[in-house]
């Protein structure tokens, strides 16, 4: 029972910190090469915090739910693929409870994945904390950004 307990008050794992990494870096990359805006990181269901939107943006008028996926190089699974049945599942609940919290609904949404791809020599170091950082790194050696825009996730006559 006490190992339990000690899990929850020790140091965060190096996995959390790329993620959080990996998220700080496709927010980024999603402000400076798309022209999206950062609503919202991290957010969790007040109701549920199991539910959680990596980022929300705005891409225009359009309301972006954006999960974000890092990956080594050699993964078998590319981030895109990762966001399973399951994972969209838990996503949509996420998507309608912070759809219910906003005081006008916007006339369109949708999901994106962006993956961020580690390149082996950094798989077990760490990731470039901002994306000035990142543009310092030779070409070859950066990690890799990919944005699928408009994942499916409601039916087409979802209205929130």
């Amino acid at each position: 029972m006490l190992r339990f307990f000690q899990g929850f008050l020790e140091p965060r794992h190096a996995a959390d910190d790329t993620g959080a990494r990996a998220e700080r870096l496709a927010a980024d990359w999603l402000r400076h090469r798309r022209g999206f805006t950062i609503v919202t990181r991290n957010w969790r269901n007040p109701r549920d915090h199991r539910e959680e939107l990596d980022l929300v943006c705005r891409d225009g008028e359009v309301l972006v739910f954006v999960e974000v996926k890092a990956r080594s190089a050699g993964a078998l699974v590319p981030g895109y693929f990762a966001v399973d049945r399951r994972k969209k599942r838990v996503l949509r609940r996420a998507a309608k409870a912070y759809l219910k919290r906003m005081p006008v609904l916007p006339r369109t949404f949708r999901l994106d994945v962006v993956e961020v791809t580690v390149p082996a020599h950094l798989s077990g170091g760490r990731l470039p904390d901002s994306l000035a950082e990142w543009q310092r790194i030779p070409a070859g050696a950066a990690p890799a950004v990919r944005h699928f825009e408009n994942i499916p996730l409601f039916s087409k006559h979802f209205r929130g």
